[in-house]
């Protein structure tokens, strides 16, 4: 496999890629053709270019675009779409670019991508190849996060109908349902010889550095070779709201040496009663899980002043 530095230069060079769009995204439909034409305008060929309605067609087109053998595969969509291709890219010899057309757009501001798009494609013009961490759990790789408690019990209790109706309104819908009713979690967490307990209606492990569209901690990132896990709130569901929006309004000054963050390598999480579990807002099962780290996993542009380790 090319260093780093040699398909950055063959990116620039050869300017070959591919290019996948959730057009069933946010704005990706609309959009889909305005990133065509500026990557074409930037000079690159695009062996395959394909806009994705159907949301299960997603991995295929991603798969497809890979076999091209393009030195770039463009994902253009949410954090959904950018995971799928992170899994796909993972340990490959094609870097990701990322086109964030989504609505919190997690891993692309832990990588630094502008969320204009004329500022992305600049970044897959004139950024580097670095490599950033996956986490690890099972055998699934993930970008941002996995959730326990709340949060995968309304992606399992969610009605389908429901989300027809309202989109992404159901989500938040679904959780005051629920919330009025929820009991708390007794979680274990065992880490780096020792152990942690929290009771909370949510917990989440982190690779990047955002949550909700907002900062986690300011020096959170998905190239530190950590995990954050952390509770939101306590046992009382007052205190999950309340926590809810202190994060999203203090993360930004808060670091991983304060509370209740634990920063670690990799870690064994329980739960006093099996509890569904979500990944990057997906189902994946229950507790009790091991999560950890996929060093380096991934390769993608980004911008040319980004720290890589």
């Amino acid at each position: 496999m090319r260093t780093k530095q040699q398909l950055g230069a063959a990116i620039r060079g050869e300017r070959q890629a591919a290019l996948v769009v959730n057009a069933h995204s946010r704005r990706g439909r609309q959009l889909y053709e305005g990133a065509r034409s500026r990557l074409v305008a930037a000079g690159y060929t695009l062996l395959g270019a394909y806009p994705v309605d159907r949301p299960g067609e997603l991995e295929q087109r991603l798969a497809e675009a890979a076999d091209l053998g393009p030195d770039l595969l463009v994902a253009g969509g949410g954090d959904g779409t950018i995971g799928t291709a992170a899994r796909l890219l993972a340990h490959r010899d094609i870097a990701l670019g990322l086109l964030p057309l989504g609505t919190t757009n997690n891993f692309a501001r832990t990588v630094a991508i502008p969320l204009d798009l004329d500022a992305a494609v600049g970044v897959l013009t004139t950024g580097k190849v670095i490599d950033v961490d996956l986490g690890l759990v099972g055998a699934m790789r993930f970008t941002n996060h996995v959730g326990i408690g709340l949060s995968a019990d309304v992606m399992l209790r969610t009605p389908p109908r429901l989300k027809r109706v309202t989109g992404r309104l159901a989500y938040p819908m679904t959780a005051l349902a629920l919330l009025t009713r929820h009991r708390p979690l007794r979680a274990t967490v065992r880490a780096e010889g020792r152990e942690h307990e929290f009771v909370s209606h949510q917990l989440y492990v982190a690779n990047g550095g955002f949550h909700a569209g907002r900062p986690i901690t300011a020096d959170a990132n998905a190239d530190d070779r950590l995990l954050v896990a952390y509770p939101v709130g306590g046992p009382a569901r007052r205190g999950l709201l309340r926590e809810t929006a202190r994060n999203a309004a203090t993360g930004h000054r808060r670091t991983l040496g304060d509370a209740p963050f634990l920063a670690v390598r990799q870690l064994w999480l329980e739960t006093d009663r099996p509890a569904p579990v979500e990944v990057d807002g997906e189902l994946y099962g229950e507790t009790p899980i091991r999560i950890g780290l996929d060093p380096n996993a991934l390769r993608i542009m980004a911008p040319a002043d980004s720290p890589d380790r």
